[in-house]
């Protein structure tokens, strides 16, 4: 029977999910009391939808959002819901989740990951993640806004990177998810400024989705999101740490000009497949991976990498590190000895 993971084990693969935070997992044994169908119009049923439209109102207001909630089973569920059937032009840096869903045409990006808003040139739905999940880039979201608007296009902005961690940008549409910030896996939401845009399809979530609705995971979202994340700064300090580590070992920061989120980064290690560091870092006690979680395991090249001009041998040689709430000085202390000596056997070889 299979064990859960070592608790001396450092986990650095936060971007893929992190853990569920006290506080939420709390509400989410209180919800589990309000056992009743939200969509049923009995007094028990009542008193759920109260508890479930108080925890939508909850997200809104942690997110600074104005318009419309539509619950869904995680960011994946939201972004095909606002692109489902629509062509939509995505970056050639976006989550698998979206290229699978969105049309052929893809917006360019530079060698330092971010879009080259001069492609954006035709009314269309545009989707652009806020923080890309392999690279941590920044997307100048504002601008991005701004140039979609400028042509009559439509703004799809997934953010389940940076929900709760940055600003909203000024998106029609915009998918986040729980599970990156201390939420409950298989939770997330779809924020729409205009129903219009969706194509309803029947059921719950004003006719939008169907399925009986998820209160103690809503409720645990909305702990989750007004929590918030004062631990930002400590990231950025321990980045810098790992990162002037990393250099000064022969490696390379992907996209280090970039504008980036704290939270992730990716490592370059000259001669050194992604798959083997992988298994020395997990044999040292050490969870990290090698690009997206919905991905990783496929051994396949990152279309992330090679829209930044990376060649497949050397995007073959990136793993990721990403931090979290309870993520200290010891264990990037121990990752860095551990990328010391994985880097120095490869050059002794």
């Amino acid at each position: 029977m299979e064990t859960m993971p070592d608790q001396t084990r450092i986990y650095l693969d936060h971007a893929a999910t992190t853990p569920v935070i006290p506080a939420a997992r709390a509400a989410m044994a209180d919800a589990l009391v309000r056992w009743a169908n939200p969509s049923s119009p009995h007094q028990e049923g009542r008193v759920a939808r109260f508890a479930l439209e108080d925890a939508r109102r909850r997200i809104a207001a942690a997110l600074d959002w104005d318009g419309e909630v539509i619950l869904t089973s995680g960011a994946s569920e939201a972004i095909a819901l606002g692109l489902r059937g629509t062509a939509a032009v995505a970056s050639a840096v976006e989550h698998d989740a979206v290229l699978a869903v969105a049309g052929p045409n893809r917006l360019p990006v530079g060698d330092i990951g971010q879009v080259d808003m001069g492609a954006i040139i035709g009314n269309a739905r545009y989707a652009i993640q806020s923080v890309n999940n392999e690279t941590g880039v920044i997307q100048p979201m504002a601008q991005i806004a701004g140039a979609v608007r400028d042509v009559g296009g439509i703004f799809f902005a997934d953010c389940s990177q940076s929900a709760g961690k940055l600003p909203l940008p000024d998106a029609d549409m915009i998918a986040v998810s729980a599970h990156k910030l201390g939420g409950p896996p298989g939770m997330g939401a779809l924020l729409v400024r205009n129903l219009g845009l969706l194509s309803p399809t029947g059921g719950q979530e004003q006719g939008y989705r169907r399925g009986t609705e998820n209160l103690p995971a809503a409720t645990g979202f909305a702990v989750a999101l007004e929590a918030g994340f004062l631990w930002m700064e400590n990231a950025v300090r321990l980045r810098k740490i790992l990162e002037d580590a990393v250099v000064e070992s022969g490696g390379v920061v992907i996209a280090s000009e970039s504008n980036r989120l704290a939270t992730i980064g990716s490592y370059h290690m000259p001669g050194v497949a992604a798959s083997s560091q992988l298994i020395n870092f997990d044999m040292a006690g050490i969870a990290v991976s090698a690009g997206s979680a919905c991905s990783s395991g496929t051994l396949k090249t990152s279309h992330v990498l090679g829209a930044m001009g990376w060649d497949d041998i050397s995007a073959s040689e990136v793993i990721r590190v990403s931090f979290g709430v309870d993520t200290n000085d010891a264990e990037v202390a121990r990752f860095i000895d551990v990328w010391r000596s994985i880097a120095a056997r490869a050059k002794a070889a």
